[in-house]
């Protein structure tokens, strides 16, 4: 049931930033401890060089400043979803409950996370939900990746080249809502490229097709893994939007079996 006052939730804006840098937490021995104790069921060997140097960024430092430029301060926020996929180099506090602090309001926060490339799409899927239980007009999901893994994975997996964040501001609206929609089995799926085709097929043939790595062969959007086709959207979402073109964002992550898309009408 929608909620009162308006039809769901619309990304109002966005906005992407890169850093470059470190923060000091990544030479905080509990990171040693934590990541020691996450391996070690796995036989996984720690990167100690990486350890030793102090390579890697916190999320709370990294959001902070572009969560307090992208909202006035007559803006409260209700809700906000930190988004990743790069562990946090401080993984002993809650990032997003820190953020929260960096918007007006008093907003609800958690994080989604351990979905690859999902995470980003199941947090907007979650912010339109909890639109609808009418405690929630304005949503902030905050998408980020720092560069450093501190152990060696089982197998190899896409770093992102820098930190990078990317903020969207999701309002309510009367007119067209967000929708998002996430198939977690694609094994049963022929062709996912054809499935988001159809799809985007759908809003009509004006309609604009962003798409990141895991459907047509598209690469990894800036060598960003996580945040690179988000970017994309930061930076061409205003002329769009002034031309009055829906949009599709679509992503594989193969790894895990999930295909989602955002439309965006």
């Amino acid at each position: 049931m929608p909620a009162p006052g308006g039809a769901g939730l619309r990304i109002t804006r966005a906005s992407a930033h890169r850093f470059d840098g470190r923060s000091e937490t990544s030479l905080d021995p509990d990171l040693r401890v934590f990541t020691s104790d996450l391996v070690r069921p796995y036989g996984l060997p720690l990167r100690e060089d990486l350890l030793g140097e102090g390579v890697g960024h916190s999320y709370e430092e990294l959001a902070a400043g572009p969560l307090r430029e992208a909202l006035a301060e007559d803006e409260p926020v209700d809700l906000l979803i930190l988004a990743f996929d790069t562990p946090d180099v401080r993984p002993g506090a809650p990032s997003s409950l820190a953020l929260s602090r960096s918007v007006p309001g008093s907003p609800l926060a958690f994080a989604v996370c351990d979905q690859g490339s999902a995470a980003a799409f199941t947090a907007l899927r979650t912010a339109a939900a909890h639109h609808r239980t009418g405690t929630c007009r304005r949503a902030v999901v905050v998408l980020a990746e720092q560069s450093a893994l501190h152990y060696e994975p089982a197998e190899p997996v896409p770093l992102p080249r820098e930190h990078a964040v990317v903020v969207l501001v999701c309002e309510e609206t009367t007119a067209a809502e967000m929708t998002v929609r996430q198939i977690r089995q694609i094994r049963g799926l022929d062709d996912p490229e054809k499935t988001v085709r159809a799809w985007a097929e759908e809003l009509g043939p004006e309609a604009e097709l962003l798409t990141g790595p895991g459907l047509d062969g598209a690469p990894w959007p800036g060598a960003q893994p996580f945040t690179g086709l988000w970017a994309r959207l930061a930076e061409r979402l205003p002329d769009w939007r002034e031309q009055r073109r829906p949009v599709m964002v679509a992503g594989v992550d193969r790894r895990l079996g999930v295909l989602s898309a955002l439309t965006l009408p």
